[in-house]
């Protein structure tokens, strides 16, 4: 992003600070192009196997949220009411979630994907106040007696025995709602972290938060107002409306990217004239590999975005070979807790940095955007209370990823613990430690080496596990490859599993071999000897791409025993 265009997007943020509500943009939008569509989704499919779609435009969307707002008012959700909002993608979900942020409730949105135990867990942590979900929602309320701290009801859907508002009948056609005067620093939602490296945690996410990931994601990205969007992921489509873009819901699970039908992806990107569109690593492999088979292109593209783990470079090759000229996929690092952090292009990757990664530099992330301050620290999992110049590493070594910026969140929720592990305060400002170790180059550009917690420390040294996988990712026959320490840390035996590409023919004995040659020819992955064949890595339920290696280290253990 231009220093220009920046200073313009922090000029606009300054200028509304005295209120900001990210619905705010919904309006905005249906007076300026009332009649382009917001959302369209997928309705189901004719005789002939054709998709039928039904659509909201940006008028009838504002329309919509103005009057379930009037009815969440009415029914007792207010500004700073905690509401649970569970619902599948749909156009009401768009429309209900608008209308809460409308009100100035604080949204609780969390992944159903994550498991009952889980999801019992994030619901009971933010005891919300109001429950808007569909019947199988309200059931399991009932059937495991959670949410005791719920006083409002809304049911998307038929109601049976749990009582409360059936959202048909809460809708108040009064006119226009006037949406509540958030301020910048008053909770607009919750959102859970995957959770890949410990319980999922509650990230409060503040009004003025949310409207700087709009104005940096539009500037970052050079978004026109011409643009139609394909969200592959639920909660990153509600930007869409914000940005001004047409939101075509796929035909998916959006649960199990993994195992998408890469040729719906390419049947809505074809009868949509999709112009961006964001996919998970894992799905985006799928639609590569379908395309690369059957030679497509995709014309309409104009950027394709990608997050929630690495992208090997194998996979940005095929998905840069079905985008026209100019287009590229981009790659930006962050979290849940701040996002975006930096991001880098294909055509940088594959002609600068690809050969780096392979080598076990780690994977470049790109320099970082808007106002985001990045520092690379010493390697601690002990508390740090105050910021100092002293934490920082010097650049160049392999530390812990500390970021500072307008789209950094500031705390979680109801976890004094987490907090004092992830924040450092900076005077007024927050340091967040992103759990990610990493380097920055003499261009400032970051460079990712995986998670701090699954850092290997033997008696010779430590190991990171994107420095160590990408040298054995190189070899024809391995899909994905992950770093687990066996033993207590300090005297951790590293261990090298691999995941086969699909229908690989290898000998066991002959791949070890090749492995271990791999291995000896880099200083970095010299010290491992150890290589076991997994069936099919546990993955992350968001994104189905961050591999828990917590989940094999014992499974490793177990096999080397």
């Amino acid at each position: 992003m231009s220093e220009s265009v920046f200073a313009r997007a922090v000029a606009e943020t300054a200028a509304s600070q005295a209120s900001v509500n990210i619905a705010s943009h919904l309006p905005a939008m249906a007076r300026r192009s009332p009649t382009k569509r917001a959302v369209v989704f997928p309705a189901g499919r004719d005789g002939e196997g054709r998709v039928a779609y039904t659509h909201l435009t940006f008028r009838q969307l504002d329309d919509e949220s103005d009057r379930y707002a009037h009815g969440f008012e009415r029914i007792g959700i207010r500004r700073g009411t905690r509401t649970v909002l569970m619902v599948r993608p749909s156009l009401e979900f768009f429309a209900l979630t608008f209308a809460l942020f409308k009100v100035g409730a604080t949204v609780v949105l969390i992944d159903p994907g994550m498991g009952r135990r889980n999801v019992l867990s994030c619901l009971e942590e933010t005891k919300p106040e109001a429950l808007v979900a569909v019947p199988l929602a309200h059931a399991a309320r009932t059937v495991f007696r959670a949410l005791r701290s719920v006083r409002v009801r809304v049911t998307v859907g038929r109601r049976w025995f749990w009582g409360g508002h059936r959202l048909r009948d809460i809708r108040d056609d009064s006119g226009p709602y006037t949406m509540a005067p958030t301020r910048p620093d008053e909770p607009a939602a919750i959102l859970f972290t995957t959770g890949s490296t410990g319980p999922p945690k509650g990230v409060v996410y503040e009004h003025a938060v949310f409207d700087a990931q709009v104005r940096f994601l539009r500037a970052q990205y050079g978004i026109a107002p011409d643009e139609i969007d394909l969200p592959t992921f639920p909660l990153f489509a509600l930007f869409d409306a914000a940005l001004g873009m047409t939101a075509v819901i796929p035909d998916m699970d959006p649960t199990r990217p993994a195992l998408v039908d890469p040729r719906k992806i390419v049947e809505a990107i074809q009868d949509h004239g999709v112009t961006h569109m964001f996919g998970s690593p894992a799905l985006l492999d799928r639609l590569s590999r379908l395309g690369a088979s059957q030679k497509l292109k995709l014309p309409s593209l104009r950027r394709v975005i990608s997050a929630g783990a690495p992208m090997p470079p194998s996979t940005l090759e095929r998905m840069q070979g079905l985008l026209p000229s100019g287009a590229e996929v981009h790659t930006p690092y962050g979290a849940t807790e701040a996002l975006p952090v930096t991001s880098i292009g294909s055509r940088e990757v594959l002609e600068d940095t690809r050969a780096e990664t392979e080598r076990g530099e780690g994977t470049c992330v790109g320099a970082p955007v808007g106002d985001i301050e990045v520092r690379i620290l010493k390697i601690s999992d002990e508390p740090i209370p105050l910021w100092s110049d002293e934490l920082v590493s010097p650049r160049g070594e392999i530390g812990e990823i500390a970021v500072k910026g307008s789209v950094v969140t500031r705390s979680y929720d109801a976890r004094p613990d987490a907090n004092a592990l992830a924040k450092i305060q900076d005077g007024t400002a927050i340091w967040h430690r992103m759990g990610d170790v990493g380097r920055q180059d003499e261009r400032g550009r970051l460079w990712f080496c995986g998670r701090k917690a699954h850092r290997v420390v033997t008696a010779s040294g430590t190991l990171f596990t994107e420095p160590c996988e990408a040298i054995f990712n190189t070899h024809p026959g391995v899909y994905r490859s992950a770093l687990v320490g066996v033993g207590p840390r300090g005297s951790q035996r590293p261990v090298i599993l691999v995941e086969l590409e699909k229908d690989a023919r290898v000998d066991p004995g002959k791949l070890r071999d090749e492995l271990l040659a791999l291995a000896r020819a880099n200083p970095v992955t010299r010290s491992i000897e150890t290589f076991l064949v997994h069936p099919g890595f546990p993955v992350d339920i968001r994104h189905n791409a961050k591999i828990f290696r917590e989940k094999l280290a014992p499974w490793a253990a177990e096999r080397l025993s």
